[in-house]
């Protein structure tokens, strides 16, 4: 490699040092006050404060709840705002986040800016890819919810998927 010599550091090369960025892992939970989900009400009533309120109607939003094992939530991430129609669910954020906040389980959730429910087949692949991604990671997709209007929520989980 340039710049190492019979494993020495080369002064040569401390140009670069300067435009790289540190990794830092910080962990100060305080959770002692956090809510607990025992089912997918509790779940959709800590989402929704959450979602902003002036676009849920007109855009996709996806957010991520991390949880500890005994479900007390560690932290909800606003992982994206997309279209009408769509929005990203990037996978390799969900679990770079998952694994700094030590989560045992998460729960995924996004809405449906037309209000209807319909789990798409999108839905469904989105679901399949994180669930697969936490098996290999022993972080346990719990649930999604797709939220629509007016307190109208579908659980994943209540629908046996």
């Amino acid at each position: 490699m340039p710049g190492l010599i019979a494993g020495h550091f080369n002064k040569n090369n401390m140009t670069h040092s300067n435009s790289i960025s540190e990794i830092e892992l910080v962990y100060k939970p305080s959770i002692s006050d956090k809510p607990i989900i025992n089912c997918s009400l509790d779940a959709y009533n800590v989402f929704m404060d959450f979602y902003p309120k002036d676009t849920v109607h007109l855009q996709e939003h996806f957010f991520v709840a991390f949880l500890n094992r005994f479900n007390r939530v560690l932290g909800v991430l606003h992982l994206s705002s997309g279209g009408i129609t769509g929005t990203v669910a990037d996978i390799r954020l969900i679990f770079g986040t998952a694994l700094k906040a030590a989560a045992s389980g998460i729960i995924i959730s996004h809405n449906h800016p037309s209000g209807n429910l319909k789990i798409s087949e999108r839905d469904k692949i989105v679901t399949t890819k994180i669930r697969d991604a936490g098996d290999l990671l022993d972080i346990k997709l719990l649930d999604h919810l797709i939220v629509g209007h007016e307190g109208q929520f579908l659980s994943f989980s209540d629908e046996g998927l």
